[in-house]
């Protein structure tokens, strides 16, 4: 075989392919990284309206605290300083409301705090919450790779990967709106706690407790951070270019990818950081077992979400950096069931921006939504969808609109959309099959793929792979670096960064 181009190229570059890339570089890899969209960042990038900024997919996080587990992949990668989180600490800051009879809960920042401020709102379920926050940290503690000097241990399965956060809620209390509260960052993942198993849910909130962040300058913040590693490692990224598919497989590896430019790349190996349904259309059906590709195929849609952006125009003094999560009822599983009527949960995050020397009050409402919803007009694309999709997102919009300024009636102020989006334009803008916002759903049960596919020099990555949002994405690149690269060195490289 002759010398391959790259040692390593990523497809993809989201925060798991970005991530994946620059551990590559920093092991002294030559890596290309090949991005389908005009722009580098995937969800993490930001748009535009009337110079307004605001964030397509990353809007807040745990896991930035010290010792957190962002905060040292960040440190790894050298970049913690780079990335400014601006934490929620306010008692307000981060706020549950019920709509029906208006009663509002916060969640104050830190886990002990938040135990005892729930503990507060409902004292006869002491013992509940104090059993619920016990056996989060005791999932999180017993994954050895949440912690990433632990990288080189292997994946374990716990019993709480075989029972669904359900199942525990309801063993834990019988009040529903203690349910509903502890179910609540079910948005931050896209799958209802009937379906996702205890462990997940907990390997995903518990960064949650500890604190809520979101970045100054948004997910540009990390995209501009990690351009500029490239710039210095010398990774080469390259936008508006796909693989349409493998070719030279012997042996049960791939030598080339055949590119939507026409031209070719060969590589020792490659890791891909997309859907897994897409990363089936690479390789070649001889290639797969039915089995497999079965498997792949089963994999269903987390939820997506339909997005308001736009401005709350009030006065200086009560801008503020926030969000709150209207619930229109108790039961969290309708509210993420894609075949319930009337109003689901509406997550609104407020942040303020500076646009030209001013501070702005810009305002993102996102309520979740499932492909169902616009199965209509599936077969349409940006700028060519039909009058009644438009009426369609004027009705989601006005009614968003309508909740949102209901919610901030008594602070004089109004909430003005400028923009919106269905999950056909998640779909889209983000080349996702399926426009979701958390790739696949979380079922109690399911194997995810991560890590080597049936071609053996093709690796998966992704949000998909390991768990959702930022912190799932990242770890899921960590894990599968180390698999493509000397084992010691990486582990090396860990330890000396996090002394």
């Amino acid at each position: 075989m002759e010398k391959a181009d790259y040692n390593h190229v990523v497809v993809g570059s989201g925060i798991s392919g970005m991530t994946a890339a620059l551990l590559l570089a920093m092991n002294g890899k030559k890596v290309l990284v090949l991005e389908k969209a005009p722009v580098p960042g995937g969800s993490m990038a930001r748009f535009r309206t009337g110079g307004i900024p605001f964030d397509t997919g990353f809007h807040f996080t745990g896991g930035f605290s010290d010792g957190g587990l962002l905060y040292d992949m960040l440190t790894v990668l050298g970049l913690r300083e780079d990335i400014e989180p601006v934490f929620l600490t306010e008692e307000h800051a981060n706020r549950f409301v019920f709509e029906q009879t208006g009663e509002v809960f916060d969640f104050p920042a830190g886990e002990s705090r938040l135990k005892a401020q729930l503990q507060h709102y409902f004292p006869a379920e002491h013992a509940a919450i104090e059993n619920y926050f016990n056996l989060v940290n005791q999932v999180c503690h017993q994954t050895r790779t949440m912690d990433i000097r632990q990288i080189n241990a292997p994946m374990e399965l716990l019993d709480e990967d075989y029972l669904s956060f359900q199942t525990v809620l309801d063993r834990l209390t019988e009040n529903q709106q203690l349910k509903a509260l502890l179910s609540g960052f079910s948005m931050c993942y896209g799958s209802a706690p009937v379906e996702i198993s205890f462990a997940n849910h907990a390997r995903m909130c518990q960064g949650l407790y500890q604190s809520v962040a979101r970045v100054k300058n948004g997910g540009e913040a990390f995209i501009r951070a990690f351009k500029q590693a490239f710039s210095k490692l010398g990774v080469e990224l390259r936008c508006g270019v796909s693989v349409i598919q493998c070719l030279d497989i012997q042996n049960g590896q791939a030598g080339r990818f055949l590119l939507s430019s026409g031209e070719t790349v060969s590589f020792e190996s490659a890791i891909l950081t997309i859907h897994p349904q897409e990363a089936l259309k690479l390789i070649p059906a001889e290639f797969m077992r039915p089995a497999f590709v079965n498997r792949v195929n089963s994999f269903e849609p987390s939820a997506g979400f339909f997005s308001v952006f736009g401005v709350f125009e009030v006065p200086h003094a009560a801008m503020d950096n926030s969000m709150v999560s209207l619930l229109p009822h108790t039961d969290t599983n309708r509210m993420l069931d894609p075949e319930q009527p009337g109003d689901s949960a509406l997550v609104i995050i407020r942040n303020i921006e500076t646009v030209n020397g001013k501070n702005v009050q810009t305002v993102s409402a996102f309520e979740p939504c499932f492909p169902q919803e616009t199965v209509a007009w599936s077969r349409s694309t940006v700028g060519h969808r039909s009058p009644e999709y438009y009426a369609y997102k004027a009705r989601k919009t006005g009614r968003i609109r309508e909740r949102v300024n209901a919610f901030y009636a008594g602070q004089n102020g109004t909430f003005k959309a400028v923009d919106s989006a269905s999950t056909l334009t998640f779909r889209d803008y983000l080349n996702s099959p399926d426009g979701s916002a958390y790739g696949i759903r979380q079922k109690t049960g399911q194997f995810n793929l991560i890590g080597k596919l049936p071609v053996r020099n093709l690796y998966l990555a992704g949000q998909s792979s390991l768990l959702p949002g930022i912190v799932g994405a990242m770890m899921s690149s960590f894990i599968v670096t180390r698999a493509v690269v000397d084992k010691i060195k990486f582990n090396d490289l860990i330890c000396e960064r996090l002394r």
